[in-house]
């Protein structure tokens, strides 16, 4: 009875709202979980028959407030659902805060799904990047390969920092791999003559002048890629390249070769 009276001093049909949310039954309270009211979603998450199936029909929403969202994430069955978590990083209402506390409770390739959700904030996706990204020194092999693959290109971009040679191919078929990434890293100490060769013989890269300079600028590029790529570089080009402190001297001779040849030294 004293429940009741709480909604005595109401408007008669908010009142008549609020009692059915905290007293429908299992089946009737999804039909209250489609209502407008965050009053009455806020007295519907307090039913005892509340149940999972009911909270993950209420997070497709993708008008709930603030206020409800923070009530749910305290809510017991949140707390003890691996779903409903993910279900609530999913919603793009959910604070900010919320979803950093949620995100290391979800699994690595739920974290890549959430990059990629439609409707989902920049704030979301940023989030979940980063999340990825620290767990990169702990991540095994084969996941990183399917990382390199299937990652945004702020992902991929910290796997190919990390130099290793595994995951070169798959990073350089992802198709948001920008060619600034690959630049920088060929100018990066983690190239190695194996790397470089990779992004030199890669169909999707290898024509591309920028890198080319980027390569016949590294001190550990093999010599047969100044022997194939010089040629088809301007005398400026040319002598750009052999003004590059980080030569070594066979690699300049190789330029000043090439650069004679053409009767410019």
């Amino acid at each position: 009875m004293e429940g009741l009276a709480k909604f005595a001093s109401l408007d008669p049909n908010l009142s008549r709202q609020l009692h059915r949310a905290l007293t429908a039954g299992k089946e009737e309270l999804y039909e209250v979980l489609l209502d407008s009211s965050m009053e009455v979603l806020l007295a519907a998450i307090k039913n005892p028959c509340l149940d999972n199936n009911h909270l993950l029909a209420l997070l497709k929403r993708r008008d709930l407030s603030e206020d409800l969202l923070k009530s749910l994430y305290k809510n017991r069955l949140v707390a003890e659902s691996h779903e409903l978590k993910v279900a609530m990083v999913h919603n793009p209402g959910t604070p900010g805060q919320i979803t950093l506390a949620l995100l290391p409770h979800l699994y690595l390739f739920e974290l890549v799904d959430i990059c990629f959700l439609a409707g989902g904030t920049p704030d979301q996706k940023l989030a979940a990047e980063r999340a990825i990204i620290q767990r990169l020194p702990t991540t095994p092999l084969g996941n990183k390969l399917t990382l390199a693959r299937r990652g945004t290109s702020t992902v991929v971009e910290a796997l190919l920092r990390e130099g290793d040679s595994r995951l070169m191919d798959p990073c350089l078929e992802n198709p948001r791999l920008k060619e600034s990434v690959i630049f920088q890293f060929l100018n990066s100490s983690k190239s190695t003559a194996e790397t470089i060769s990779m992004v030199a013989r890669h169909p999707r890269w290898k024509g591309r002048p920028n890198l080319q300079l980027a390569i016949l600028k590294n001190p550990r590029t093999p010599t047969v890629w100044f022997n194939l790529l010089l040629p088809h570089f301007s005398v400026n080009d040319l002598q750009g390249i052999i003004a590059s402190r980080r030569l070594t001297p066979a690699q300049k001779k190789l330029v000043t070769d090439e650069l004679k040849r053409r009767g410019h030294w």
